[in-house]
């Protein structure tokens, strides 16, 4: 009994000692200290989204619950009325708001294509090996650099209808020299996308350009030992290549598209009329200058609303198409 006891014993009093040190093993001594660096690293950025974004985020969801405003010593509760508002038929703001949001869909339908397929053309050229390609990069990005009040003030000069230089230049080669660029319609939409596609363009590109540096080489040499030729590369290897990639870049531009503000409101002021006024126009409208700062929030809300349902159905969308591909 006495040597059965002095086998056990030893054994069940070590198996505890020896399942912390099984357990603390992979653990580093100064774990718990680099984790605390790395929370005060990140202390300015979090201190900053709690009162930049989290902060007015929740003040203006209770904004738009309410009769909010500046001039009113006591705000009342109102529910939802703000919201039931935009979609009465009638109302103060359902007209004008429904109005802006059009404007929105008809700038958003004009310029997201071609700020997928240009910016993936070229990502492709230049993904060659052509000479000066880091030249030619710079050149695409540059315009991206510029401020929206740059390129707003900039284009309005150059497409004005009586003295702009893109007018004179066309009337020189036997064109019509009279273009309404930037006060009539259809005009304006052309003059809008097309200012908004050459300005950010060069974003896109350098995204994708680094999405098509990640596609093996392997995938082209097997693709062209099968016979597969230029084009058909293109969609059996670059695009399903590109598919995460241009999942993100669909996203972000349809974003950047529908929250236009500066270029509808430095090049054609809204005009004609309200045609070109986008809802983020109408909205810091209503908030800024006309004080009605309550239903402002609540448009801000459900043009929120209306962007997060396209990016699910987005991501869902290239989620299923994946898992078919790989089925």
């Amino acid at each position: 009994m006495t040597e059965t006891a002095s086998i056990v014993v030893p054994r069940e009093a070590g198996a505890p000692r020896l399942l912390r040190q099984g357990r603390n093993a992979g653990r580093r001594p100064g774990a718990p200290r680099r984790t605390g660096v790395a929370y005060l690293f990140l202390a300015p950025f979090l201190v900053l989204f709690v009162v930049f974004v989290l902060a007015p985020a929740v003040f203006g969801l209770w904004i738009s619950l309410t009769n909010w405003s500046p001039f009113r010593a006591t705000q009342k509760f109102i529910g939802l009325q703000n919201y039931i508002d935009l979609f009465t038929p009638g109302s103060a703001t359902s007209g004008d708001f429904w109005q802006s949001m059009l404007a929105t869909l008809i700038f958003t339908l004009a310029s997201v294509p071609f700020l997928l397929i240009i910016p993936l053309l070229i990502a492709v050229l230049l993904n060659q090996r052509i000479r000066a390609g880091s030249f030619f990069r710079g050149v695409f990005f540059a315009p991206y650099v510029l401020g929206v009040a740059v390129i707003g003030v900039i284009w309005k000069y150059l497409l004005d209808t009586q003295s702009g230089i893109v007018n004179h230049l066309l009337g020189m080669i036997g064109l019509s020299d009279n273009i309404p660029w930037t006060v009539d319609v259809p005009w304006v939409w052309v003059t809008l996308a097309g200012v908004t596609v050459w300005w950010t363009m060069g974003f896109n590109t350098v995204i994708i350009l680094a999405g098509l540096k990640g596609i093996s080489p392997d995938l082209y040499e097997a693709a062209a030992l099968d016979g597969a030729g230029a084009v058909r590369q293109f969609f059996s290897v670059t695009l399903p290549g590109l598919r995460q990639v241009m999942t993100f870049v669909i996203t972000i531009t349809i974003l950047a598209s529908a929250n236009m503000f500066g270029q509808s409101f430095l090049i054609t002021k809204g005009g004609p009329g309200n045609t070109t006024r986008t809802a983020i126009m109408y909205i810091a409208d209503q908030g800024l200058s006309q004080n009605n700062m309550a239903a402002a929030s609540a448009m801000s809300y459900v043009l929120f609303a209306f962007l997060a349902i396209i990016s699910i159905v987005n991501f869902r969308l290239q989620r299923e198409r994946a898992e078919k591909s790989a089925s």
